[in-house]
């Protein structure tokens, strides 16, 4: 008798998740929405930011972040094993995109474009995902379609100053930190279209 294969997913419906696994999510989508906003701020804030300090707040998120979603790959048994796995190897790759700008702040700025910019579409692809089919799901979405946006543009727009890209990264920052808000506020709710059902 031949055991039925189940394909992998790499997404999932709010209510195939646990309570603690919600919660898990929600802290992990607090903790990026409330870095990447504040990284945002204190870049646009910071007077005459040096590459070096661009460089390490950038590096920083990239860092906890990549922590975030390696412990949630790791902790969070509820999930798939595919979404775990895919989770745990894209935190990794923005762990190590995070210590190389905190180790070579001084790298060139087409490098530092480049490191963001692929960092962003690794976030992209995360967030796509792991959208939860909720009220979450268009915020999430969206979160990962300007990730993956904003990261082909740093990768392949001529950023040709250090202030372009200060001011084009700190306010991708801040939108994606909203969207990440708004993810972790309307996860695991349900949509009306289906309360009305």
């Amino acid at each position: 008798m031949s055991t039925p294969i189940t394909p992998l997913r790499y997404s999932f419906h709010a209510d195939e998740l646990t309570g603690p696994a919600l919660r898990t999510f929600g802290i992990a989508l607090w903790i990026g929405a409330v870095l990447s906003i504040l990284v945002g701020i204190v870049v646009l804030a910071w007077p005459g930011s040096t590459l070096e300090v661009v460089a390490f707040f950038f590096g920083l998120y990239f860092f906890v972040v990549g922590l975030v979603r390696v412990f949630v790959g790791i902790v969070n048994g509820t999930l798939s094993p595919s979404i775990r796995v895919l989770s745990v190897i894209l935190g990794v790759l923005l762990l190590i995109a995070g210590v190389f700008a905190l180790k070579n702040p001084l790298s060139s700025l087409v490098v530092l474009a480049l490191l963001i910019g692929i960092s962003w579409i690794t976030e992209g692809i995360l967030a796509l995902t792991q959208t939860v089919n909720d009220s979450s799901k268009w915020y999430g979405t969206l979160l990962g379609l300007l990730s993956i946006v904003a990261g082909v543009v740093f990768i392949f727009a001529p950023l040709s100053s250090l202030a372009i890209l200060t001011v084009f990264a700190a306010w991708t920052f801040i939108v994606l930190g909203v969207f990440q808000a708004m993810s972790a506020i309307t996860l695991g709710r349900v949509p009306k279209a289906r309360l009305a059902k």
